[in-house]
């Protein structure tokens, strides 16, 4: 009886947490696509009123917001790519128990999990580097997760060390083991945290507003940033008198947020069957 009630329990609080995750994104979304009356009047909730592409055609016509676009989506595929090569060249050797020194590496990478010298530090530590409005001020300082290299870690020390042992016995050395054996073996891992870097980058903005002060290299989160300001609207406005006239700030603002969600519901069916299997193969051990 107790275990029927638990479950009971366990299917009430996923369908509400569901629910409370799924209500606000279906809001937007109807916002997104009603008409301005429609919307002014509160009659929008989770279905769009009075169809209307407006706000889109606002949005893919203004050149700030697709140049955002197109700089973030490059951005966050070359840090990912940078992120994915610096995690396995750290979590292999790691993983390796024959590594010399190898407990006091791995606490001295696991203290900076816990302790950052903070944002000012931070700052001058950038400023003195000259990665101010630099392209790479937005990948290094971000380049290395001590938690997914711990997870990647546990997933190389979970594989069979007879696959390893019977490529050395062959004359392989340890970059054809990896590159040869281990890393085929780890694409549920590798698509997991893959999607890890690319989300954390594609919503990353704390960086961008620190240290980058050129509109060029503003990320698609600046720029939702800037919109979501009143006045920043009405300039986007201003640019499109012929639809001004059939648009408010509400539905503007609704159509940025869905439009920068676009990529990552794209890419996130694709990588999503591989997502819960690399958590749990790589929590295996410690």
């Amino acid at each position: 009886m107790k275990d029927k009630v638990f479950k009971i329990f366990t299917v009430l609080v996923v369908v509400i947490v569901g629910l409370c995750c799924l209500i606000p994104f279906l809001h937007i979304v109807a916002m997104s696509f009603s008409d301005k009356t429609a919307v002014m009047r509160g009659e929008v909730f989770l279905w769009p009123k009075g169809w209307d592409l407006s706000a889109y055609k606002a949005v893919f016509n203004n050149k700030g917001l697709m140049d955002s676009m197109w700089f973030t989506l490059f951005l966050t595929v070359a840090y990912t790519l940078i992120c994915l090569v610096m995690t396995i060249l750290c979590a292999y050797p790691l993983s390796r128990p024959d590594l010399k020194f190898k407990a006091p590496l791995l606490l001295y990478i696991l203290f900076t999990m816990y302790f950052s010298g903070g944002m000012i530090p931070g700052y001058l530590n950038i400023k003195s580097l000259g990665l101010l409005n630099n392209f790479w001020v937005l990948i290094l300082p971000g380049m290395l997760s001590t938690y997914n290299m711990i997870l990647m870690k546990s997933f190389f020390q979970s594989m069979p060390r007879e696959l390893e042992e019977s490529a050395y016995v062959d004359g392989a050395n340890d970059f054809v083991v990896l590159v040869r054996i281990v890393l085929p073996l780890s694409k549920a891992m590798l698509a997991t945290l893959a999607l890890f870097y690319a989300v954390g980058r594609w919503n990353g903005f704390m960086d961008a507003i620190l240290y980058i002060n050129d509109e060029r290299l503003y990320t698609i989160q600046v720029r939702l940033r800037q919109l979501i300001q009143a006045s920043q609207v009405n300039t986007m406005l201003e640019d499109i008198p012929e639809m001004k006239a059939n648009l408010i700030a509400e539905t503007v603002k609704a159509s940025c947020l869905v439009f920068s969600m676009i990529p990552v519901m794209i890419v996130y069916p694709w990588l999503q069957k591989y997502f819960v299997k690399g958590v749990m193969i790589g929590s295996v051990k410690g």
